[in-house]
């Protein structure tokens, strides 16, 4: 007897092929968004000069390790937040918030501001991305922005500052950033918009922060 022959299988229909291609693309992005790479925006002038308001950048999420999303932890280490890495990481006091600075202190670290001079392990610190503009010097018991310390970075933790050292609100004010609430090292400007003058910071695209 001769075999029947085979049913071709049903085609897809386009409306399937549609859903199926947006589902792929939705899970690759929420893999490069979650592990890669992810796309933030500066609002603020506490990084000035090295990023100003309007500013795009990229942060490489996968350099300090792969976390499980929502639990934070670690599960692929690969190297720690080093001194001058610019970060990106959750605001300690406000959770829904993304925060970026620059590492000063690494865990073991003692910190200290003496008149808007920088101290590290008791020896003054180059500072070399720090920018100052007021003139003026709060002493510690008034505020800590140009008088603090000493203090000591405990484990898995980090002392950050903004490069604008007179007009940022960072570890001065609110303490350390833990580890597994680091986001990522920001590392290349993709786009820059400048606000008051409405134009595009054409000079600044492409530029990786150091």
């Amino acid at each position: 007897m001769k075999e029947k022959p085979s049913k071709p299988a049903p085609a897809k229909s386009k409306f399937r092929e549609f859903v199926e291609a947006i589902l792929t693309a939705l899970l690759i992005a929420a893999f490069i968004i979650s592990f890669v790479v992810q796309a933030f925006k500066i609002p603020s002038g506490s990084m000035i000069p090295t990023l100003l308001v309007g500013d795009h950048l990229f942060v490489n999420k996968f350099i300090y390790g792969v976390k499980l999303p929502y639990f934070r932890t670690t599960i692929i280490p690969v190297t720690d937040p080093k001194r001058e890495d610019v970060i990106v990481f959750i605001y300690p006091e406000d959770r829904s918030k993304d925060f970026i600075k620059r590492v000063i202190g690494v865990a073991g670290d003692k910190i200290e501001m003496k008149n808007k001079k920088l101290f590290i392990n008791d020896r003054p610190y180059a500072d070399p991305n720090g920018h100052y503009t007021d003139q003026a010097i709060f002493p510690a018991e008034a505020q800590p922005r140009d008088n603090f310390g000493p203090l000591v970075v405990p484990q898995d933790s980090f002392f950050v500052m903004g490069d604008n050292r007179d007009h940022s609100l960072d570890s001065r004010f609110w303490g350390f950033v833990d580890l597994k609430d680091v986001q990522g090292k920001a590392f290349i400007l993709y786009w820059s918009w400048n606000h008051e003058e409405r134009n595009v910071r054409w000079n600044r695209i492409a530029r990786l922060i150091q």
